[in-house]
């Protein structure tokens, strides 16, 4: 306990930590005996007893020291309000009031809280209830409003009687702070601005502490309802707070006097010299600053080096066909960005299983570091939306990115600060060192957006598939044509999914449009809502440029408790007077990963291979021959086919009259979208009973695929296939054909071999429940390594020479038929 708090109060000093994480408030452990914080998720009551004993800890040595600022600060009241009614009094009693409103208030507040915990916290055992403690400390925020609406004034009013007053700048600038009891510094000296500043952050930190808190307390233990509501009240507190107060503080002043404020900051993927380089850009009141971290030894402090600069007063955004051709960035190949994707959930597999064998931290800490680079190359690569910032004195940027919603908000913050009065300057070495320090301290995002930065009990996000049913959108003041987009978190960073077709001159479009969106480690949703651009001269020369207008945006968190239901659950976004309606229903990936055995023998969804073409007296199903026509027909050059999902009421309408073996089939899949059809055939594959490739030889081609020497896979890969009954090789030989003169139209499609055996190997070889139940262990798991090994053939076929029926079965004869 004692080092938890050395270590809280060593931190402490540098006011921009909120929270430490728990794991580096460590106790000594015994060699060989494992950290004890990897706590698992339904809370081992000794483990969480120590982990809440920790976390209190902390929080009371916090609680201390902020008692103390708010004494220090209280400190010169007394004077100054005794001298306000003599003949030379250095402020009035209004000023006095307004400076220190609602600070005794909240001292006394904090006092009392500070007397109850300690003595609890001194006598821990499983026994102390303090909830009602933290509930208390919640419904007295009220105090904390009111001296947030006073801030800003108080702030004000101190620097004016500062400016008018030696006396009382003098008392401003030097306020001391009581060291801690153990400390050996007896006292700090700290200016009334930053003071002011610590009750905002406080509600912060307490509000952290509550999470952690709820984190480690069992759900049936007495304080757990009590520390939600408080946790409720506080969450609700900020998000008000948040609206009504900017927490940075002050970097340096701007040419006018006033303070420049940091108002947002990010990573973004910078184009520099046609090649791509991750930078943190920070946007000031009035001035954008893009910076690199620089590289620092061991030990040393941080420091972000400067790559440019532009005064918002010089800052333009040139529109696409103003802008100059692009500088050459050959974009990362499809297939490579899947590659490292496979490759991330690979090792973040590995690195669960290591963890649950409690395996050596020094192995655990190599595949993170592996992680962490690939992700880092994912992040670095992927992004392809261009962002384009011009000064008006010469220079263009671009930055990339994978997200059109950040986009909009960067520029909608950088617009919003144009509206004021801004004067063009240009910064000193000495100003410009200054503003680029002040960096580090006031960051907001302090890492890079990839899941390896996440910690241990982040929530890790929801993995499987999201169904969403786009409906309508109201609010719109006149018509126009109308679209949306989704956007989910993937990886760490954002993505654009899925987009509704464009409903044309309406002011209430009704979509009714269903997408089913691959969730990897996602926790929010996003939705922009578009007008199509249909004007040739905007179109620029840039394929990824998006020149469509935002009409407006919104996102929600994906809560697993409520998306993880059978049902569809419908939700409203607002954003900027419009509304959009939507539905949505979860499933998980081990969910997702099943087929269900079928019991029905009419239809070709979901009945043995077999059993269907001999019913047509075909070799090859009727389905299948008919969705690979229509593809070649029509689809062959569509760009991203069979991996862009199609509407799944028309894939549903599609299956319906596959089943019934409807005459109107052929005039039905002449009208329908070309993507509707190709999500046909994936589902009907999907749906069968047992994968086409058979569960029986599954084993066999996991087996055959890791093999080193290319003639024994060779032999074995053929031998699988002459393995397979009569309808199932016929049908893959006819499939594989069809793969492959699509891969064939790669540069106008932009589907390579490698993006349909993504597509499709999961498809074809993912065992069906009752064979996989063997080798479960966890979804993610057999995600990873498995999905891996199932594209890895699928592609080892689609790359081989042409392999006929016949040629196969006459080979036969050397072979064993035992697999």
């Amino acid at each position: 306990e004692e080092e938890a708090i050395g270590l809280l109060d060593k931190v402490l000093e540098d006011e921009d930590v909120f929270l430490l994480e728990e794991c580096e408030l460590g106790t000594p452990t015994s060699p060989g005996s494992g950290s004890p914080f990897l706590v698992a998720v339904k809370v081992e009551a000794g483990k969480g007893l120590e982990m809440r004993k920790l976390v209190l800890s902390g929080f009371l040595a916090s609680e201390e020291i902020y008692i103390n600022q708010l004494e220090a600060l209280l400190l010169p009241m007394k004077p100054l309000k005794a001298t306000a009614t003599t003949s030379q009094p250095v402020l009035t009693i209004q000023q006095i009031e307004t400076i220190f409103y609602k600070i005794q208030d909240i001292y006394e507040i904090h006092k009392e809280f500070y007397d109850n915990l300690c003595p609890k916290v001194q006598q821990w055992d499983s026994q102390v209830t303090m909830g009602h403690l933290f509930q208390k400390l919640a419904s007295q925020l009220g105090v904390y409003k009111a001296f947030v609406d006073n801030y800003k004034v108080a702030l004000e009013t101190a620097e004016k009687c500062s400016q008018s007053n030696n006396q009382f700048q003098k008392i401003s600038e030097e306020l001391k702070v009581k060291g801690p009891k153990d400390s050996k510094d007896s006292h700090t000296s700290v200016t009334m601005e930053a003071l002011l500043y610590k009750p905002i952050d406080r509600v912060t930190r307490s509000t952290l502490v509550l999470h952690d808190l709820l984190k480690h307390t069992p759900v049936d233990h007495p304080d757990y309802p009590l520390l939600q509501d408080a946790l409720r009240i506080s969450q609700n507190f900020l998000s008000s707070i948040n609206e009504d107060i900017d927490p940075r503080r002050t970097a340096v002043t701007t040419p006018k006097g006033e303070t420049r404020q940091l108002v947002k900051d990010g990573f973004l993927v910078e184009v520099s010299e046609s090649s791509r380089k991750l930078r943190h850009v920070f946007l000031f009141t009035d001035v954008l600053l893009c910076a690199k971290l620089k590289k620092t030894s061991a030990g040393k402090h941080q420091q972000y080096d400067c790559k440019w600069y532009i005064p918002l007063a010089d800052l333009v955004f040139p529109s696409p066909e103003e802008s100059e051709a692009s500088p050459q960035v050959h974009p990362f190949p499809d297939h490579e960005l899947e590659d490292m994707k496979m490759k991330i959930s690979a090792l973040k597999s590995e690195i669960q299983k290591e963890k649950a064998n409690k395996g050596q931290s020094r192995a655990i800490e190599r595949l993170k570091k592996k992680m962490f680079e690939n992700e880092f190359l994912l992040l670095l690569n992927s992004p392809t939306i261009p962002f384009r910032i011009h000064n008006r004195n010469g220079k263009s940027y671009l930055f990339l990115l994978s997200s059109d919603y950040e986009r909009s908000e960067w520029r909608e913050a950088i617009q919003k600060l144009q509206k004021k009065d801004l004067q063009a300057f240009v910064l000193s070495s000495v100003e410009l060192q200054v503003l680029t320090g002040s960096c580090f301290k006031l960051r907001t995002v302090h890492n890079i957006p990839v899941t390896s930065n996440k910690d241990d009990d982040e929530s890790p996000g929801l993995y499987g598939f999201l169904h969403v049913i786009v409906h309508s959108a109201k609010g719109f003041k006149q018509s126009a044509n109308l679209y949306c987009t989704l956007e989910v978190d993937s990886f760490g960073y954002f993505v654009s999914k899925a987009k509704t077709r464009v409903f044309r001159d309406t002011a209430e479009p009704k979509w009714d449009e269903e997408f089913e969106i691959e969730l990897e480690g996602s926790q929010s949703l996003r939705i922009l809502c578009y007008e199509k651009c249909y004007d040739k001269t905007k179109v620029n020369k840039d394929n990824n440029e998006i020149v469509d207008k935002i009409m407006g945006k919104g996102q929600i968190q994906l809560d697993p408790q409520t998306v993880e239901t059978k049902n569809w659950h419908t939700d409203v976004i607002e954003m900027n007077g419009i509304k959009v309606e939507f539905s949505m229903k979860f499933t998980s990936r081990d969910m997702s990963l099943k087929r269900t055995p079928s019991k029905k023998q009419t239809g070709v969804f979901g009945v043995k291979i077999s059993v269907v073409t001999k019913r047509e007296r075909s070799k090859v199903p009727y389905i299948v021959r008919q969705c690979v026509e229509e593809v070649e027909k029509r689809g062959i050059e569509e760009v991203g086919i069979y991996r862009i999902s199609g509407v799944a009421t028309d894939i549903q309408a599609l299956k319906a009259v596959f089943d019934a073996n409807n005459k109107d089939i052929l005039l039905m899949l002449s009208d329908m979208d070309i993507n509707a059809i190709a999500g046909t055939l994936k589902l009907y594959f999907r749906e069968l009973p047992e994968p086409l490739l058979t569960d029986r030889l599954y084993p066999a081609f996991m087996e055959g695929i890791a093999l080193s020497d290319p003639a024994a896979k060779e032999n074995c890969m053929m031998h699988l296939l002459r393995s397979l009954p009569d309808p199932n090789l016929i049908t893959f030989l006819f499939l594989l054909e069809h793969l492959k003169r699509v891969a064939e139209k790669e540069p106008i499609n932009k589907m390579s071999l490698h993006n349909l055996a993504t597509v499709f190997g999961p498809t074809l070889l993912r065992p069906s429940e009752v064979e996989s139940k063997a080798h479960v262990t966890s979804a993610a798991d057999i995600w990873s390594h498995d999905v891996m090994a199932q594209v890895q053939v699928l592609l080892y076929y689609l790359q081989h020479p042409p392999i006929s029926f016949a040629e196969l079965k006459r080979n036969t004869l050397y072979f064993s038929t035992d697999v």
